[in-house]
């Protein structure tokens, strides 16, 4: 049953990566703009993320395994629909589907992984389960590598397809028909809200840095504030919230949740960030592109088990800070050492350091969750940890693409404000306009005026160059913040060991004179979890 989740979370975590290699060749051959390649990167996390707490929810009332067969059965078409779309808004659409699929199929895992194990093989089962998925993820891109050198760029799309049959398969054969599943109504129109929500503010921080775009992402930001408002108003008033905000209130809950979301969102930017970076400056050939990112799945891999261990003895909280402090690390030295002279030393360094602090705090804060809510509620729990990745990769990935879009932009324009007035007077509106609008778009300029093809690539290199250290400076401030959240908010063991005891004593149905825990006064929680 555990390898049969962990195949299941691993179509949707190949499928979350095996775009980034894929970028370049996409913006070459579709005339994509950046903030058209930004939503390919993040289109099947905004379709996971916009779902996963809806679909959650209704896998856990209505049955979980047979949203995973739903969800195995959408990812065939629309992997079909990506690899052989003729143009830029059908590969989003058909990515949107795959995410939508993966919302079906991915939060199950981890609420089957909840409802089935506790204790200590609960908190190995959440390692593997963390540790091998995210590797898969990183892997992703190797696969997608291998398949650029031979076939079209679509042939990338293609691979989740013979997993998602292996995944079909395995669940039929292997997975419970109905395991702890709730019999309460599902809360449909707070569902509709957290889809309505999550969508338009990744769309909007999308949207930010398109030229001609900023009403639409300021009307985009409005919705979504007013969607998230009225997704509060409305659970605070459900007799059956979608999303218990009594539970979320608990420390190790919010501060989990906020911790994974920081945390696995820097791994999504990262390596969006840094396929194109090692294709567009250094000039990787895919394969080598693929390559290039491996460290960071061994880390990832070597860690998982370690961390659980270390959870155990330390407690998360100093797990958490480690895995903080180790990725930040490995953003600094993107910031500090990556440019056109940049040996593969400098970014292998980086990946490996990104992926053993991502590798540290994924277990921590994934365990953190599951610990926090009762059985019958662990949807919201696996719903939260996959939007710690989804909903984090989405809008780390908006965010940074929109900071290196916008730097991009900035940096041609200064370049071409720089030259001497005879060169440009040579650049037309529509020359300027076609350099800014992506690194892609700049390579095909030169390619069409080879006696300008060094200016050109020169200048696109260095303004990329210019974008990327602008992203690769949000992500440290991100995990600097991460790491304040943490140290100021989530406890130390004894007092981490405490709070889920008595999250478990309020929650045991057969407890009813339990007393109120301190971060939830009104109850909620975890029905037999495990307290060390």
């Amino acid at each position: 049953m555990l390898t049969t989740l962990i195949v299941v979370a691993g179509v949707a975590n190949v499928n979350l990566a095996v775009a980034n290699v894929a970028l370049p060749s996409i913006g070459r051959e579709l005339n994509t703009t950046q903030t058209g390649l930004n939503l390919v990167a993040v289109g099947f996390s905004l379709g996971l993320a916009a779902s996963v707490l809806y679909l959650g929810a209704l896998g856990d009332r209505y049955g979980r395994k047979q949203l995973v067969v739903a969800g195995m059965g959408l990812t065939i078409p629309a992997g079909l629909l990506a690899a052989f779309a003729p143009s830029t808004e059908l590969l989003i659409a058909g990515r949107l589907l795959g995410g939508l699929a993966a919302g079906m199929a991915f939060p199950t895992t981890l609420a089957l992984v909840s409802a089935l194990w506790s204790g200590v093989p609960a908190t190995r089962a959440i390692a593997l389960w963390s540790g091998i998925g995210g590797g898969l993820s990183i892997l992703g891109p190797l696969i997608a590598g291998a398949l650029l050198t031979t076939f079209w760029w679509g042939s990338v799309f293609l691979v989740s397809v013979p997993l998602a049959v292996v995944g079909l398969v395995l669940t039929i054969s292997f997975i419970p028909n109905h395991v702890n599943e709730s019999s309460d109504p599902v809360d449909n129109l707070g569902g509709v809200l957290s889809v309505l929500f999550v969508a338009t503010l990744v769309l909007a921080i999308n949207f930010a840095p398109e030229p001609g775009m900023t009403a639409t992402a300021v009307g985009l930001g409005v919705v979504a504030v007013a969607a998230l408002v009225a997704f509060v108003v409305r659970q605070r008033r459900a007799r059956e919230p979608l999303y218990d905000l009594d539970i979320a209130r608990r420390r190790l809950f919010w501060v989990a949740a906020v911790a994974g979301i920081i945390v696995f969102g820097a791994l999504m930017g990262g390596m969006f960030i840094g396929q194109q970076f090692i294709q567009n400056v250094l000039g990787y050939s895919t394969l080598a592109a693929g390559f290039a990112v491996l460290p960071q799945a061994i880390g990832m891999v070597a860690m998982a088990p370690l961390s659980a261990a270390a959870v155990v003895r330390f407690g998360s909280r100093a797990v958490l800070l480690v895995g903080f402090g180790v990725v930040m690390a490995g953003f600094i030295v993107m910031l500090v050492l990556w440019d056109e002279g940049t040996s593969y030393v400098a970014v292998g360094g980086a990946y490996l350091l990104v992926g053993i602090g991502v590798g540290l705090a994924a277990t921590p804060s994934s365990r953190a969750l599951v610990e926090s809510v009762p059985v019958r509620r662990a949807g919201m729990a696996s719903a939260t940890a996959d939007l710690q990745r989804d909903l984090g990769g989405a809008v780390m990935q908006s965010l940074l693409g929109a900071v290196l879009a916008a730097g991009y932009a900035a940096a041609i324009r200064s370049a071409i404000a720089a030259a001497p007035a005879e060169e440009q007077s040579q650049v037309t509106d529509q020359v300027s306009a076609s350099l800014q609008r992506s690194f892609g778009s700049a390579t095909d300029l030169a390619n069409r005026y080879p006696q300008y093809a060094s200016d050109i690539s020169a200048a696109a290199e260095s303004s990329f160059l210019s974008g990327a250290n602008w992203a690769y400076a949000v992500g440290i401030v991100a995990m600097a913040v991460g790491a304040a959240v943490v140290a100021l908010f989530y406890p130390g063991r004894k007092e981490e060991l405490r709070l889920v005891a008595s999250y478990a004593a309020a929650d045991t149905p057969d407890a009813p004179d339990a007393p109120a825990t301190p971060d939830a006064p009104d109850g909620g929680g975890q029905g037999g979890v495990i307290t060390s």
